[in-house]
């Protein structure tokens, strides 16, 4: 890949790993439009890394605070609300990996055509309209109980499929589910370490059993650039979320499936 490819990619994944509007939607753009081959798996294995990069160091008073507390609890015996929400949140990761588990070659070799995408670009879309229209605003991060920490990884799972959007469907379930704007992006961005650190361990093993040769410079922009995207992403996406509401964005990915359906088609 050259220069300008490596810094696209990686800002676009970077971006759309936590806006709700899809990353494979949008990183079948480019091929579409510039004829650009598969990035490869070194590639998706460095931006993994840099979105998750970008997730931690943001929330590292709380990530840190939750470890603490979650340890606490097991070692100790004391729960308090940062330990209850470490474990909601593993709670919430497990659907994510049984459905991965079951699924993923099926989802591999039959749902990840641009047809598929761009539906589902559309209906994950609307639903989140429906989500943010529902929402009863209620809630804090810290109300979510497991109950519905389950619920909200159900709707993760569903993530896997193509087009989706992991934060999309998660930060629908959570508003649905009566969490307010903020704290429902909150829980969803710090859902996302796990099953960010887990996708990244898999293509790991998956890209050293091949012969591929890593362009190692390709690979350290990639994580900078995602990084910086994904940072910059969380930081405004929680500052401007509570006032602009989902409708911006589902109008974004109302487009953007039309668009696709129009290469597909047409």
């Amino acid at each position: 890949m050259d220069t300008l490819q490596v810094i696209l990619l990686a800002l676009i994944q970077g971006l759309t790993e936590f806006l709700p509007i899809s990353s494979s939607a949008h990183l079948i753009l480019p091929a579409q439009l510039l004829g650009w081959e598969d990035q490869g798996l070194s590639f998706d294995v460095a931006v993994h890394i840099g979105s998750l990069l970008a997730v931690i160091i943001y929330f590292r008073v709380e990530v840190w605070t939750m470890l603490k507390a979650w340890l606490a609890s097991i070692f100790k015996g004391q729960h308090t609300e940062d330990s209850k929400l470490a474990w909601w949140i593993i709670l919430a990761t497990l659907p994510a990996v049984a459905f991965g588990f079951v699924a993923k070659d099926f989802i591999q070799e039959h749902l990840r055509g641009p047809g598929v995408i761009a539906i589902t670009t559309i209906v994950f879309g609307l639903l989140l309209w429906v989500g943010d229209k529902l929402s009863r605003d209620e809630l804090t991060e810290y109300q979510t109980g497991w109950r519905k920490a389950l619920l909200i990884g159900f709707a993760q799972a569903i993530a896997i499929i193509p087009g989706t959007s992991r934060s999309g469907i998660t930060i629908t379930a959570a508003l649905l589910l009566g969490l307010k704007r903020e704290a429902a992006a909150r829980f969803s961005f710090l859902m996302s370490i796990p099953v960010i650190l887990g996708a990244a361990i898999l293509m790991s093993k998956d890209a050293m059993s091949t012969d591929a040769v890593i362009d190692y410079q390709a690979m350290c922009l990639g994580i900078v650039m995602s990084f910086i995207a994904a940072y910059a992403c969380i930081f405004f996406f929680l500052k401007i979320i509570s006032k602009m509401g989902m409708t911006p964005f589902v109008i974004y990915r109302l487009a953007l499936g039309i668009v696709l359906c129009g290469f597909v088609f047409m």
